[in-house]
């Protein structure tokens, strides 16, 4: 049977079972992972996590490398978006540093509705897919005026409270925090005015703050509407 099939594709059994195994690999390092950041294991579990860590290690450097040898395309595969995540996952274990980046390779479970032929999903997936299509170049233009509105955000909030608090708006840098956990309507309460006029300028802030959040949850929406029609369109015509 052709390697690159069982690599690439899961529309055979040993397609379906290399990928499924790949995924239940996953799961195992993420749990691995999730449990090394305990406190107090001892010392016959961390041998385990760090054998376990081994292991899976080079159980992705095999299977990324073997990507790479039935990728037709290789260079396509090294820059695609999983082939990215795949090399991420595992040189900073070769870099020989601290952080441990297995757990981006979450984002590979996505291809369980792939696998599972959940076609429920995989249509939801596409509605999701064309909808951001459709309003790309909005939400590229909302959120570059978001930027400049948190940074404008920073600039007011420092001219008002930074001789009430020097501490906490230092500099339009540390109001940059304030900006952000404010037009998000987040409000860590970690810094906030005590002046009366950064406390109007706040609540102005807040206002757009709503406006922030509710348009682009309204773009997407009519899209997901039109993607949904459209899809559904699609699906009457005669094959």
């Amino acid at each position: 049977m052709d390697l690159r099939r069982i690599v690439e594709k899961s529309d055979t059994k040993a397609g379906k079972a290399f990928d499924l195994s790949i995924q239940a690999l996953i799961i195992f390092s993420l749990i691995t992972f999730s449990v090394s950041t305990l406190e107090g294991l001892s010392e016959p579990m961390l041998a385990f996590l760090y054998v376990s860590q081994l292991i899976t290690v080079l159980l992705f450097t095999a299977e990324y490398l073997l990507r790479i040898y039935v990728a037709e395309n290789k260079r396509a595969y090294l820059f695609s978006f999983y082939g990215l995540i795949d090399l991420i996952a595992i040189l900073p274990f070769f870099l020989l540093t601290s952080v441990d980046l297995r757990a981006v390779r979450v984002v590979r479970l996505l291809q369980l509705f792939r696998i599972l032929k959940i076609v429920r999903y995989s249509r939801a997936l596409m509605r999701y897919h064309m909808a951001f299509k459709k309003i790309k170049e909005e939400l590229v233009i909302f959120f570059s005026a978001t930027c400049f509105l948190i940074y404008l955000s920073a600039v007011g909030i420092y001219y008002f409270e930074h001789s009430a608090q020097p501490e906490a708006f230092s500099s339009i840098f540390h109001s940059l925090w304030w900006a952000v956990a404010t037009l998000t309507t987040v409000g860590y309460g970690d810094a906030f005015p005590i002046t009366t006029g950064g406390r109007i300028f706040t609540f102005f802030i807040l206002m757009i703050g709503l406006a922030i959040i509710a348009v682009p949850s309204g773009l997407l929406a009519s899209a997901l509407q039109r993607a949904g029609k459209e899809i559904a369109d699609e699906s009457e015509l005669p094959g």
